[in-house]
């Protein structure tokens, strides 16, 4: 490209996607942005100087995390007001997906602030499209921690027609697999390790066989599901003698059993099944 041609660095703000493995992965472009800026705000100093140092540039870093931005974001304005150039990155991938930035950027919104996106790795496009799956997808990151309130979304979630991307802590994914097997019964997972980096590995099968992974794993994970099979026609309705034979067999056994069965026996869709239970465990 003829360097006279090529696009203007601004003062504004920088969204830098960086490398969520494999350094050579950053764009020429993302470098030249970094280059530019007068201040760099990162999650973890410690992470992104490794980052910089690869690439020699040597811009000054500033903390910007979740517990911070907030009281951060008014500074960070005010040097904007004065044409800098402040570029945003994250410790792996795009920013502010599933990571700090949305409180900056408003506030650049509500000042007519320049924002600008430097694109490039993202883990949730990286493993949907290796996938298999239908490039019709929603993107959940991480999942609630609270197990009542992670029950209540994936009995949400379980109808959605997509497939869906979510980020799991290593170490807790294979509680979060016996969620799966619950809420996703009858479809296919994805389970991308270690992505671009030396020992990367994809994990994939049904949900209902797929087997525990090491415990001694760290990091997170990007996990992708399929979309919902739409070849099997639930009844939607449940009829007063399936109400009452449900009832009876709470009392002896679990939720996960009585869905299981009566959505098996009847053909009946799981989450109404499970809606049910928890209506009636309420009244007892």
């Amino acid at each position: 490209m003829d360097k006279n041609k090529q696009q203007k660095i601004n003062t504004g703000l920088y969204l830098v996607s960086t490398p969520i493995g494999n350094m050579e992965d950053i764009t020429l472009r993302a470098i030249k942005v970094l280059e530019k800026s007068d201040i760099i705000l990162c999650e973890d100093t410690r992470r992104s100087i490794k980052l910089l140092n690869n690439f020699k540039i040597k811009n000054k870093l500033s903390p910007y995390h979740k517990f911070n931005e907030k009281k951060v974001s008014g500074n960070i304005i005010e040097i904007l007001k004065k044409n800098k150039i402040v570029s945003l990155i994250c410790d792996a991938g795009t920013p502010t997906i599933s990571d700090p930035g949305l409180i900056l950027i408003n506030k650049c919104i509500e000042e007519n602030l320049n924002i600008y996106p430097i694109p490039g790795p993202s883990a949730s496009i990286s493993a949907i499209s290796v996938s298999g799956f239908s490039d019709k997808y929603l993107f959940y990151g991480f999942l609630e921690k609270g197990e009542g309130e992670l029950d209540k979304t994936l009995n949400k979630l379980c109808d959605i027609s997509y497939s869906i991307i979510f980020f799991v802590p290593a170490k807790k994914i294979n509680d979060y697999l016996i969620k799966f097997k619950k809420h996703f019964s009858g479809r296919k997972i994805l389970i991308a390790k270690e992505m671009t980096k030396l020992h990367e590995n994809f994990i994939r099968g049904d949900i209902e066989s797929i087997k525990p992974l090491a415990a001694n794993l760290k990091g997170e994970l990007t996990v992708v599901v399929s979309s919902k099979n739409k070849e099997r026609n639930d009844k939607k309705i449940l009829s007063e003698s399936v109400k009452i034979e449900i009832n009876k067999m709470l009392k002896k056994y679990s939720h996960k059993d009585v869905v299981d069965f009566i959505s098996k026996k009847e053909n009946l869709s799981k989450k109404i099944i499970y809606n049910f239970c928890l209506k009636f465990k309420g009244k007892t």
